[in-house]
């Protein structure tokens, strides 16, 4: 047990309550928390072991409820009896209660009973536990959060990892639904120790630079997907313990992959143990429905202008990159926490001050969050779901934007899928809508997604949205990946994806290993697997993709061919790349590209190739221009474009 020793500031005596004065706060930490400028508030609230220098070892419990009459702590310790531990209310007002019990150690079930203003008894969870029981019990439990760390190498190195002119291919992961022990019972789980044994060397083999994992924050509902958190502070218990799961983290950062985190600061459930209404009153969230309430997910808002509130949310970001060496946060549904009118109709948002729909508390939050994140971990990526036009997501706070490193591109996802989906001989009328995203390719720094939410809820999954039979729906789906590998930004590709999962995905059961027998499927992940390669391998495609000198249209309007042409530039000429696609089943044999300069290419990747399930057009030798105008370029290059499919070429030296 830690040793620290602080004298007590409460006014109040401890006889009779079975609670001995104690507290971490200085008065510096309750100024800050109270300006909503504290942003390590996992070191002072929750439950700490700690000595107190009169009865020895135990456990310190500190909790926010500012309306409660009184709060007491009740646990297994004190057979859950509310009366006899009732914590000390400080002295200052903050509306913090704390208090030391001796004797306490780690794992112990505990709540707090809070007696409301209106006399209502209310059992909550504490919303800085590090641990949980397994849903659906519902307490938190005392638990150390001492572990040793040996991704010394990793953190050092890191900034090259995370940098935005490096590759950054991302897997994104379900953990409960990625492999089961058993398929058909969705009550049980792979630990984090075993989901680490088989995910880090599958990660690393497929050459993803990071792993994404769905919200690994404790939630009661299986069927949330983790997006309705109670437990904030804690990775969930489904799969062990808050140190296992420090030991995955590790484990992939010792394989050399980085770990993201989904996270959500727009909502929470209002399960009865959880931060609804917490001491009887409005406290994490706004009391005007307008803002405090989301119809979409039938849940509450934060009260982003509640500066404690403020600082619980920050302090929780930085836990995660702090406490668990995360390498970033990917922060979920920005757009509606930045917009009061999101999916309100008319009548039931209310303006800001200046009549604009824009919550300016909300756009200050994260603005000081992604501020103080990027000045104290550097090193790190901040991305944003932001699915609206809104200024600046992934600008500087100083440039009037929000401070993320990066951006979803919901824009490109949205045009690139209904373009694959449609059938070839319509593809010719759509050329525009397909190319349109490097009209704005540049204006953010974007992360290309196809994340979970593109294969639920009926829209079928990845496979399956392309057009034709088997063969041609295959064919498609290569060629869409080549065009997100090779399209500035950097890739988000959600687990089954890799190897044409056939179904929808479902968190009740887990991806369909099985088609892996087929030659098709496997020749599809060892295609995604070349993709890698060739994204991480080619600085081409990677040290200017935020940048407009990084891309070059060779041929964009041949649309009754439904060929486009595009160059990829690094900061070395030598460093070009340049990719062919063909969207149209009818092999293009001595199609012509115009080029800037003379030159001898070679196919580096073929989408085609038989070794992928291809028919093997486009398998030719080097290929060299000639003299020779073509589209107003002064050089011309043949080659054979294969059916649906996709070439990249690299020029010689």
């Amino acid at each position: 047990m830690a040793t620290q020793r602080k004298k007590s500031t409460s006014k109040l005596t401890a006889v009779a309550t079975g609670i001995l004065p104690y507290t971490l706060f200085t008065e510096f930490d309750i100024a800050l928390f109270g300006s909503g400028k504290h942003y390590r508030l996992y070191e002072k609230f929750g439950s700490h072991a700690v000595s107190h220098e009169e009865a020895g070892n135990g456990m310190y419990f500190a909790v926010w409820a500012p309306n409660a009459r009184r709060v007491s702590v009740v646990g297994d310790f004190n057979g859950w009896n509310k009366d006899s531990h009732v914590l000390l209310p400080r002295w200052d007002k903050s509306g913090i209660w704390e208090g030391f019990v001796p004797g306490v150690d780690y794992g112990e079930k505990y709540k707090y009973c809070i007696i409301s203003a209106t006399g209502d008894e209310l059992y909550k969870g504490d919303p800085y536990a590090n641990e949980w029981e397994l849903r659906p019990k519902t307490a938190s439990v005392t638990t150390s959060l001492e572990y040793k760390w040996k991704d010394k190498k990793w953190l050092t190195n890191r900034h090259k990892k995370n940098s935005l002119q490096s590759p950054i291919t991302v897997y994104e992961v379900h953990l409960g639904s990625w492999r089961r022990p058993d398929p058909n019972d969705h009550e049980v789980f792979y630990s984090y120790r075993e989901i680490t044994e088989m995910l880090v060397p599958y990660v690393a083999e497929m050459g993803f630079t990071h792993v994404e994992l769905l919200p690994v924050m404790e939630h009661p509902f299986d069927g949330s997907w983790g997006y309705q958190i109670t437990g904030y502070y804690a990775p969930t218990s489904r799969y062990g313990s808050p140190t296992e799961f420090m030991a995955m983290v590790d484990a992939f950062h010792q394989a050399g992959i980085g770990v993201i985190l989904d996270w959500v600061p727009s909502h929470f459930p209002y399960d009865a143990h959880g931060l609804y209404k917490f001491d009887g009153s409005f406290v994490y969230e706004s009391e005007d429905e307008r803002k405090g309430y989301h119809p979409d997910w039938n849940s509450y808002i934060f009260n982003y202008a509640r500066n404690e509130v403020k600082s619980f949310l920050i302090s929780n970001a930085v836990f995660w990159l702090d406490k668990f060496h995360v390498d970033g946060l990917r922060v979920d549904a920005v757009a509606s926490i930045i917009h009061l009118n999101y999916s309100r109709p008319e009548g039931t948002w209310e303006p800001n001050i200046h009549g604009g729909p824009e919550n300016l508390e909300a756009i200050a939050f994260l603005q000081e969050m992604n501020t103080y994140i990027y000045a104290t971990f550097p090193d790190v990526q901040m991305i944003a779901e932001e699915s609206t036009s809104f200024y600046g997501v992934s600008k500087p706070v100083f440039a009037g934007g929000l401070g993320f490193g990066q951006k979803w591109m919901m824009g490109w996802m949205n045009d690139t899928l209904r373009y694959f989906k449609a059938d070839p001989v319509y593809r010719k009328t759509m050329q525009d809508q397909f190319s349109f995203s490097i009209a704005y390719a540049f204006s953010e720094n974007f992360m290309l997604p196809l994340s979970h939410d593109e294969v639920v809820h009926g829209k079928s999954s990845l496979l399956y949205k392309m057009p034709g039979d088997d063969w041609q729906k295959f064919a498609n789906l290569r060629t869409m990946y080549t065009y997100m590998f090779t399209h500035p930004g950097t890739k988000l590709l959600f687990m089954g994806g890799e190897f044409g999962q056939t179904g929808e995905w479902n968190y009740k059961g887990e991806l369909y290993w099985h088609l892996l027998q087929y030659a098709s499927h496997e020749g599809l992940q060892h295609y995604v697997r070349a993709l890698n390669e060739l994204y991480t391998s080619h600085p081409g495609l990677y040290e200017k993709q935020f940048e407009y000198e990084g891309f070059e249209w060779v041929t964009v309007n041949d649309y009754d061919n439904s060929v486009v042409a595009y160059a990829r530039h690094g900061k070395m000429e030598k460093d070009q790349v340049l990719v062919v696609l063909n969207m149209t089943p009818v092999p293009r044999l001595g199609y012509s590209l115009g080029m800037r300069e003379e030159g001898t290419w070679e196919v580096i990747l073929n989408s085609d190739d038989d070794m992928y399930g291809g028919s093997g057009v486009g398998n030719t030798g080097p290929l060299r221009t000639t003299m020779e105008e073509w589209n107003g370029k002064p050089y011309r290059l043949m080659l054979d474009a294969p059916p649906l499919g996709a070439l990249v070429l690299k020029r010689r030296k």
